[in-house]
């Protein structure tokens, strides 16, 4: 192995590394607006977590809307509470 084919590795090398590097910039930079723009196109999603809130480390409530309601989910200790509909509740 000579001097050149040694250099010629060494160049391909980086040069394979400069367009992995360049493809992992893209795709920092670019794909989120992507994915917003595909997910847009998509349709209008019905469900929303609006806010989530850690009572302790077994426990959290989860705000979720979905359409235009809003529901209350205790999450924890290997099962779901959800808030029951009340009747005659402000909406």
């Amino acid at each position: 192995m000579n001097f050149l084919d040694l250099a010629r590795a060494v160049f391909g090398l980086a040069f394979t590394l400069g367009l992995i590097g360049v493809a992992a910039w893209a795709a920092r930079r670019y794909a989120p607006k992507l994915m917003a723009r595909l997910s847009a196109e998509k349709g209008a999603r019905r469900l929303q977590v609006v806010e989530t809130l850690v009572l302790d480390p077994a426990r959290r409530l989860v705000l979720v809307r979905v359409d235009d309601e809003e529901r209350l989910i205790l999450l924890g200790e290997g099962r779901e509470l959800i808030e029951p509909r009340q009747p005659g509740a402000i909406q």
